[in-house]
């Protein structure tokens, strides 16, 4: 079930749904707009292997910065962050897309679902247009979509990236198997 913009309220009410800082004008019909915040961090082009499975330095694969407005270079990804910082209870989960106009300028995220107990802002993946964009800190450029589950879940998520603030670069090393 899609939560309604009543549902929404109700749960923020509640305070099981926690949105900071909450302006009333991100809830929208059947979710929440969220913003840009400041930070940002441009996936460098290079041929040197990233080996996920050892520690390694972000510097040599991103350029992060923070600023009120950035342009997305052509072809080009990105990681941008939630200016809002949220918490699902267990029993909602979200999926992110892109806000229509900022698609219709071209760019793109990949799919992204917020698992049941999340808390933290959003990092997003953005894979920039064929032309320069400009983007300003503020901007409501997510919609998230949140959905009730039909049972509860057994275990909430506590993973690598919870109560994460600003742009979350991959965590080090990869756990594997």
């Amino acid at each position: 079930m899609i939560l309604s913009d009543f549902d929404l309220k109700a749960y923020l009410s509640s305070k099981r749904l926690k949105i900071e800082p909450l302006d009333p004008l991100i809830i929208r019909e059947n979710g929440l707009d969220l913003r840009l915040g400041e930070q940002y961090c441009e996936l460098r082009s290079t041929d040197q292997i990233l080996d996920p499975y050892i520690e390694w330095d972000p510097e040599k694969f991103y350029k992060c910065e923070k600023a009120n407005e950035y342009v997305l270079m052509p072809g080009r990804k990105y990681l941008l962050h939630t200016l809002e910082y949220i918490a699902l209870p267990p029993e909602l989960v979200g999926i992110v897309e892109l806000r229509s106009t900022l698609a219709r300028l071209g760019l793109l995220i990949p799919p992204t679902v917020v698992d049941g107990g999340f808390e933290g802002q959003l990092t997003i993946e953005v894979h920039s247009s064929s032309f320069p964009v400009k983007l300003k800190a503020g901007t409501r450029f997510l919609h998230l979509i949140l959905m009730k589950t039909t049972t509860p879940i057994e275990r909430p998520y506590e993973g690598r990236y919870q109560r994460q603030r600003d742009v979350m670069l991959p965590k080090r090393p990869l756990e594997y198997p």
